[in-house]
């Protein structure tokens, strides 16, 4: 006793409580053999973990590709606010210059960890207090079985699944994988097959990132899952070239279930008339659209465009498929700033601007200062007054969508100079600013000139509008591949022009 009492001196006990499934715990279980019992007391092990309990997300100090440090934290708030921010950037339908537009603790970086090392002390047999009551081979056996579970808990922790090629996925096979998101993030091996999977959709290392940064948890979705959700959006009309940019710009759209969310706001779009084959095109350009509730958003937008803005109900599933993104927009503000706007400028009467929203709802999006303003005072500057304005915004609504430098001052020098037109012909022939200078308006008057198929005067504008056909049996009297090979020679001479000014 007396050399215990030294013993405990030099080595006090250490207090802590280990868990029911620590391997500590287990030997001293209440059904366990005295030798059991006696092994126990021989190895004195120190079990521990990390000071904290979640594994790293993101490397210390690293930074995304706009300069900031990544963080694991994504809120509703800041998801909201991107489909808030960046809801026009999905207007392709037109490309329009100005358009307008679960909670997670804090995982600390290595250079913070406090790391607690896990040691082995191997205490003195203590020959006083114990009594050899069984063989050698019963503890040789329990020796066996340590280091069994210790290795068993090794190979469990150094390779934590089987991939599909029936390879075991550690660390180091994941970064030969994936080397260069490796570098940005933390991998954790269970992701590899839904990267797997989504890189068949041309989904790079680069968009991994970009989808990290936007929404974390859309990467630990099970590969099984994502797959019927994707697969239900290529059943209704998605294009499988479309699925890459809806990921980017919605990643969240992984974990939204197909029966209690993508079902609902599909038949959601099919109520309102819009055919099937448009359903997809819909989707793709503003995917955004699920994380809308159908009844407390979607169908409130809706009524407001019937009931407020005044378009009839046969005519809402035309508008949507203008412009997918009045569905996500406020349209108590951006409707009635904008009727307001054009009241008081041109003295606009409500039902004028009700039909340029239902030819042009795009015209929703657009700025008033950078849009509506400098392009309806251009008008004014080469001499429209109001009345023509309006006129002009009424019939062909997307003059407000384009360019003043690449689009309308070209066309309004080329119509006074060459077609020696006046300006208060654009209010009977509006749709002539919608047509390409370079495609459309130039070789058909040098091809007529050519012919010497042109009257002295003004040129007739109502050549311009038929097809390449029409034109060619009314106007021109020639084949339309005379007219087609004289266009493509014009083109190439123009560009050759250029060329040698910018040279």
């Amino acid at each position: 006793m007396a050399g215990f009492s030294f013993y405990c001196l030099i080595n006090p006990p250490i207090l802590f409580t280990l868990p029911s499934e620590s391997p500590l715990s287990l030997l001293g279980s209440g059904k366990d053999s005295p030798a059991t019992i006696r092994r126990a007391r021989r190895i004195g092990e120190l079990f521990v973990s990390h000071a904290h309990s979640n594994p790293k997300i993101i490397k210390p100090k690293k930074k995304s590709k706009y300069g900031e440090t990544l963080s694991p934290y994504d809120s509703d708030e800041e998801e909201q606010l991107d489909d808030e921010s960046d809801e026009d950037d999905d207007d392709w339908l037109l490309n329009d210059d100005f358009a307008e537009v679960a909670e997670y603790e804090r995982k600390k970086p290595k250079s913070q960890r406090q790391t607690i090392v896990k040691k082995v002390v191997k205490k003195e047999t203590v020959t006083s207090w114990e009594k050899p009551e069984e063989s050698e081979t019963e503890e040789d056996e329990l020796d066996i079985d340590i280091t069994r579970n210790a290795s068993e808990k090794k190979k469990e922790k150094d390779s934590w699944r089987l991939d599909g090629r029936g390879k075991m996925s550690s660390r180091k096979y994941v970064e030969k994988l994936y080397p260069k998101l490796s570098e940005e993030i933390d991998i954790d091996p269970k992701w590899v097959p839904l990267l797997d999977y989504l890189s068949t959709f041309g989904l790079k290392e680069s968009h991994f990132v970009q989808m990290y940064e936007r929404h974390m948890p859309s990467l630990q979705i099970n590969v099984l899952s994502a797959q019927e959700r994707l697969d239900y959006l290529l059943s209704v009309g998605v294009k499988h070239r479309d699925i890459k940019r809806m990921l980017l710009r919605q990643p969240q759209i992984l974990q939204y279930t197909v029966e209690n969310n993508l079902k609902a706001h599909i038949s959601f779009l099919m109520g309102l008339g819009i055919p099937n084959s448009k359903i997809g095109q819909i989707v793709a350009v503003t995917p955004s659209l699920f994380s809308y509730s159908v009844e407390n958003s979607l169908r409130p937008t809706i009524r407001y465009l019937i009931e407020e803005v005044g378009i009839n109900e046969n005519d809402v599933g035309k508008v949507v498929q203008l412009s997918p993104q009045i569905l996500i927009q406020r349209l108590d503000i951006t409707w009635n700033t904008r009727y307001m706007f054009l009241s008081k400028e041109l003295g606009a009467p409500r039902d004028s601007v009700v039909k340029m929203v239902k030819k042009h709802p795009q015209l929703l999006h657009y700025s008033i200062d950078d849009g509506f303003l400098p392009r309806i005072n251009f008008l004014r500057s080469i001499g429209m007054c109001n009345s023509d304005i309006l006129k002009v915004l009424t019939s062909l609504t997307q003059v407000l969508s384009l360019s003043l430098e690449d689009n309308l001052k070209p066309k309004y020098m080329y119509l006074v100079n060459e077609l020696k037109n006046e300006v208060h012909i654009l209010t009977k022939y509006p749709m002539y600013l919608s047509l390409s200078l370079d495609q459309r308006i130039r070789p058909r008057h040098r091809f007529l000139v050519e012919l010497k198929k042109v009257r002295k005067g003004p040129f007739p504008l109502s050549s311009l509008v038929p097809n390449d056909e029409s034109f060619c049996q009314q106007w021109a009297g020639t084949s339309v591949d005379k007219y087609l090979a004289f266009r493509q020679r014009l083109l190439l001479k123009e560009f050759a022009n250029k060329y040698e000014k910018r040279g």
